[in-house]
C-alpha cells in the first residue's frame, strides 16, 4: 500500500453504494413487470465522483518522511476540501 498523508487509506466502495442510495425498486409498468428501475440523486452521484476525481488526479508529489504537517503544505486546496470531504462521510477510510 501507498501511504497518503502519513496513512493508509482506501476507498469504501460499499459505503459509497449507500451514501449514494443506489437501489433498484421494480417496475411499475403493467406491460413489462420482470424490469427494475435504477434511482439515484444525481447531484450526490456527481459531487462524490468530482471529489474522487479530484484526490485520484492530485499531482502534488508528497513525501512521507517529512511528516503529515509538512506533506499536507504542498497539496493543493481541492485536493483538501475533496479529501476532508470524503473522510468525513466516511467514503474514504484508513487502515
Amino acid at each position: 500500500m501507498i501511504k497518503v498523508l502519513g496513512e493508509n487509506y482506501f476507498i469504501d466502495l460499499d459505503q459509497v453504494e449507500t451514501y449514494l442510495d443506489i437501489s433498484e425498486e421494480p417496475s411499475t409498468e403493467e406491460k413489462n413487470p420482470n424490469t427494475s428501475e435504477m434511482k439515484i440523486n444525481v447531484i450526490k452521484f456527481e459531487l462524490v465522483k468530482m471529489l474522487f476525481e479530484t484526490i485520484l488526479t492530485e499531482q502534488e508529489m508528497i513525501d512521507d518522511k517529512l511528516g503529515i504537517k509538512t506533506a499536507s503544505n504542498n497539496t493543493s486546496v481541492p485536493f483538501k476540501i475533496a479529501f476532508n470531504t470524503l473522510l468525513n462521510k466516511k467514503l474514504i477510510n484508513h487502515y
